[in-house]
């Protein structure tokens, strides 16, 4: 069987859905059926999902988290070897208003994938719920 993560693009550029079945599948199928090793595999699968993808700058990495409905992706600060984003926007607080366990693995991997081909280096993301702010911040460390 043919698998579709080569076919990111594409389903990106054509398929679009709307409501809760992402996030029933995202929230309560996905890590049922991956168990204790959910949030590893997320991590990886964020990874996988971007390598699929080209991503020539910043610009481009926030543009596909707003058309993945994923929220708005904003670099707030640049460090010496650490990026720090904050993901917010509707998708977010909704997600915040629920009575669910969150987890935002899937996108730290996209991000620290995507900020890799950046950087031409080694990246990996870590990523905090701020929960009073309505937000994530996800810092991308990398080294040269």
């Amino acid at each position: 069987m043919e698998t579709n993560i080569n076919k990111v693009g594409s389903i990106m550029d054509h398929a679009h859905t709307a409501g809760s079945g992402y996030d029933i599948l995202r929230y309560a199928c996905l890590p049922d059926l991956l168990g204790k090793d959910s949030h590893s595999i997320l991590y990886v699968m964020g990874k996988n999902i971007a390598r699929n993808l080209s991503f020539s700058s910043i610009e481009e990495i926030i543009v596909f988290f707003k058309d993945t409905g994923w929220g708005d992706l904003t670099l707030i600060k640049e460090k010496r070897r650490e990026l720090i984003f904050e993901l917010t926007g509707q998708p977010i607080e909704n997600r915040m208003k629920t009575n669910i366990e969150q987890e935002y693995r899937l996108e730290a991997g996209v991000l620290a994938e995507a900020v890799t081909q950046l950087k031409n280096a080694p990246c990996e993301c870590i990523e905090e719920i701020k929960q009073k702010k309505n937000s994530i911040q996800l810092n991308v460390l990398y080294s040269k």
